[in-house]
């Protein structure tokens, strides 16, 4: 998928990059036992810190694939290259995350095949076909359509099996769909937070991002941009929070409320960091996130492959990180906070080889 994005552009970078720092972040804590409430996913409905994380990558997803693929788009002509290499691309980060899903012991017979990767890969092959074959326009009544089909395929299609409409874990159309027609194991047993029928939702999540790359490419000020973008992302929140009162935001349905409140979220911190490093040019804190950035996929390979060291280990019975936590904890530290430094610790460990590619100009596109 697009990795890169206008050279102009280095918030872009910057919170692709902290957005994968955070999703290492919350993916490896010290102790799965003790974490802060909002460095969990949400049990059901509701939204965390945590569960901003893979919405704000798709979100940056779509954002890239507008600036990435317009001048393509604008030249017009023989579109069979460009196909090829989107569906390359997409394939070669699907592969990637099935190679993931089989560590550490290789099982294949019980091997997932959904997961963070496979669902940026999809939703970013559809998105950027799409993108090369409508306006703006058209991609917003699509995205519309989009949230408004799930909404109402989801609230009144009553659950086979139970004869009612549920949004319950385990018991609701997505569910029923999954058990029927998703291959191999899944997350929940019986069900996938990352399964078929929120990719719908979750495109339409990459559909606002390329939303707003047509605004950043858009012939205006800088300053209106701005504000258009935290206006637009205001509306968004506001909008998912009304409709989350009928249909709950819930990331694991991937509810067509939970796709407008973070896309809205993440609208106003993109304007935030655009402002601060675009407009004002204030660009010493985006160096560490456009490290990131400019690896992302790699760093959170990365961080997967470090974590056989870092957590599977044992010396003396025990994991580095169970080793860390306790010597902290007997320090006298609150065991939930030496589980989050012991995260900050290896989003560290992760940064150290993804910096040093930066600063040699190393760049694995997938």
């Amino acid at each position: 998928m697009p990795l890169s994005s206008s050279p102009r552009i280095s918030s872009l970078d910057a919170f692709r990059g902290y957005t994968v720092a955070a999703m290492i972040m919350v993916n490896f804590p010290g102790s799965w036992d003790h974490i802060f409430p909002t460095l969990r996913h949400s049990e059901w409905n509701g939204l965390t810190f945590t569960d901003l994380v893979a919405p704000f990558f798709l979100f940056i997803v779509g954002v890239s694939i507008t600036l990435a693929y317009g001048s393509r788009k604008a030249e017009g002509g023989p579109m069979g290259t460009t196909y090829r290499k989107i569906l390359w691309r997409g394939l070669k980060i699907w592969l990637v995350g099935m190679a993931l899903n089989l560590l550490p012991h290789f099982d294949i017979y019980n091997l997932r095949w959904t997961g963070t990767l496979h669902r940026i890969s999809v939703v970013f092959v559809i998105s950027a076909i799409v993108f090369l074959h409508t306006s703006w326009k058209q991609q917003a009544w699509i995205c519309a359509l989009l949230l408004l089909g799930y909404w109402m395929v989801m609230s009144t299609i009553p659950t086979p099996g139970e004869g009612r409409v549920l949004l319950e874990p385990g018991r609701n159309l997505a569910a029923w769909v999954d058990s029927r027609y998703l291959p191999g194991k899944m997350w929940e047993g019986t069900w996938d937070p990352e399964g078929i029928l929120s990719t719908f939702p979750a495109t339409a999540t990459t559909f606002t991002g390329m939303l707003v790359g047509h605004l950043l490419s858009a012939s205006m000020p800088d300053p209106l941009k701005i504000n258009a973008l935290m206006t637009a992302g205001v509306c968004s929140a506001i909008t998912g929070y009304f409709l989350g009162l009928v249909f709950p935001v819930n990331e694991n349905l991937w509810t067509s409320s939970f796709v407008l409140v973070t896309s809205g979220f993440a609208a106003l911190v993109f304007g935030a960091m655009f402002y601060l490093a675009d407009i004002r040019r204030w660009t010493s804190w985006t160096t560490p996130g456009v490290a990131f950035g400019a690896n992302a996929i790699t760093a959170y390979v990365l961080g997967d492959l470090l974590s056989l060291l870092f957590y599977g280990l044992q010396i003396g019975g025990k994991s580095m990180n169970q080793h860390a936590v306790k010597a902290m904890t007997a320090a006298g530290m609150d065991i939930r906070l030496a589980s989050w430094c012991y995260a900050l610790f290896f989003v560290g460990v992760v940064f150290l080889p993804v910096w040093i590619m930066y600063r040699r100009k190393i760049i694995i596109k997938l």
